[in-house]
């Protein structure tokens, strides 16, 4: 009996240790619950630091849009017939018919020749594939073919 009692004793931990043991699981997961906080606080905060520039953004495109627009509607102003009639008299250019127009004939000169633009792109399509038949059928016609009609097969190789 004394012999266990020993055992015991020898492998049974001070009552200091286990209050050590106890305040440091605590300690830990105290700093654990920190830890995990100040990741969420730290996203959280970039988060709204995004959302605010991103809100930010959008009224600055907005106010854009609405200079754009101002200035749109200023050159549209501008260039009408009536205001650029209006300034070619103040430059001093008259109206004239349409039968008083003089053409003359240039002799030597090359008129413009008309640009050459490349093709729109669109999809390009191959005269032929190159593959057999065998190969670009699918497997559901395949096995149509032979379900429906069985015999088709041999009365093609027989041709």
């Amino acid at each position: 009996m004394e012999r266990v009692n020993r055992f015991t004793q020898a492998y049974s931990q001070a009552p200091w240790r286990k209050q050590l043991q106890v305040i440091g699981l605590f300690s830990l997961g105290l700093i654990m619950v920190a830890l995990v906080a100040g990741i969420y606080l730290s996203v959280t905060a970039r988060a709204a630091t995004t959302g605010r520039s991103i809100q930010e953004m959008r009224r600055n495109i907005e106010s854009l849009k609405l200079s754009n627009a101002d200035l749109e509607m200023l050159l549209a102003s501008i260039t009408s017939s009536a205001e650029m009639e209006k300034r070619a008299i103040e430059l001093g250019f008259k109206r004239i018919a349409p039968g008083s127009i003089l053409y003359l004939e240039v002799p030597g000169y090359i008129h413009r020749q008309p640009t050459v633009s490349a093709k729109p792109p669109g999809p390009t399509v191959s005269a032929s594939s190159g593959l057999s038949m065998d190969y670009t059928q699918s497997l559901f016609d395949w096995l149509r073919e032979r379900v429906l009609d069985p015999a088709a097969p041999l009365l093609e190789k027989g041709k």
